[in-house]
C-alpha cells in the first residue's frame, strides 16, 4: 500500500511540472576568449626554434665536463656499483629453506631469497615453530638461522600467530554427527 501512495505523489501533476521546467530560461554560456592566432601557426613557430641551432647553448655544453668515479666504502667499492653486480647479489642472498610443494598458486620456483627476507611457507614453519617450542625456536634462533633482523624477529613473533585448527569431539555420541554417504 504505501509504494501506490508513493506513486500518486511522485506522479502528481508531472505534465506541469515538466512544462514549467522546460520553459524555463536556460543559462547563458560565457563568452570566448577572442583568438588572434591560429593554434597550427603558433606550433609551426615554436617547432622552427627547437629545431634551429642556438650556439650559446653549444658552447656551455662543451664548457661542462664530468668526472666521476664508484663510490667507496671503508676502501672497497661497493658491490651495487660496482662492475661486477653478480657478486653483490650472490652475497646477499641465502639458500631457500622450506618451499611449497609444486608449483602452488602457479609462482614461480624460488631457490634462494635476499637475506632479511622471508617466503610465505618459510614464515609459517618459522612462526609454528616457535609456537610448539618456544624454547628451542627462540626469536635469536630463527633470526640466526633465516638471516633476519633480531628486532623485527621479536616484532613478527609478538604480533603474527599462525592459525591453530581444534577439533572438538561432541558431548555424547548420541549428538547429531555428520555421516559419510
Amino acid at each position: 500500500m504505501g509504494a501506490r501512495l508513493a506513486r500518486m505523489f511522485r506522479n502528481y501533476n508531472v505534465e506541469n511540472r515538466a512544462l514549467r521546467e522546460i520553459s524555463k530560461e536556460k543559462p547563458r554560456s560565457a563568452p570566448r576568449h577572442a583568438a588572434t592566432e591560429t593554434p597550427s601557426a603558433v606550433s609551426s613557430e615554436a617547432s622552427e626554434s627547437v629545431m634551429k641551432k642556438n650556439e650559446s647553448l653549444l658552447e656551455h655544453l662543451r664548457s661542462v665536463y664530468v668526472e666521476s668515479t664508484d663510490p667507496t666504502v671503508g676502501g672497497k667499492t661497493t658491490p651495487e656499483f660496482s662492475g661486477n653486480a653478480s657478486a653483490g647479489k650472490e652475497a646477499d642472498r641465502r639458500p631457500l629453506r622450506v618451499s611449497l610443494p609444486g608449483s602452488a598458486f602457479s609462482l614461480p620456483e624460488l631457490t634462494d631469497v635476499p637475506k632479511g627476507k622471508l617466503t610465505l611457507a618459510e614464515a609459517l614453519k618459522a612462526l609454528g615453530s616457535h609456537q610448539h617450542q618456544p624454547r628451542t625456536w627462540s626469536a635469536e634462533k630463527i633470526a640466526q638461522e633465516y638471516s633476519l633482523e633480531l628486532k623485527d624477529t621479536k616484532s613478527v613473533l609478538e604480533f603474527f600467530i599462525p592459525f591453530k585448527v581444534e577439533i572438538i569431539p561432541p558431548k555424547s555420541r548420541t549428538s547429531k554427527q555428520i555421516k559419510a554417504s
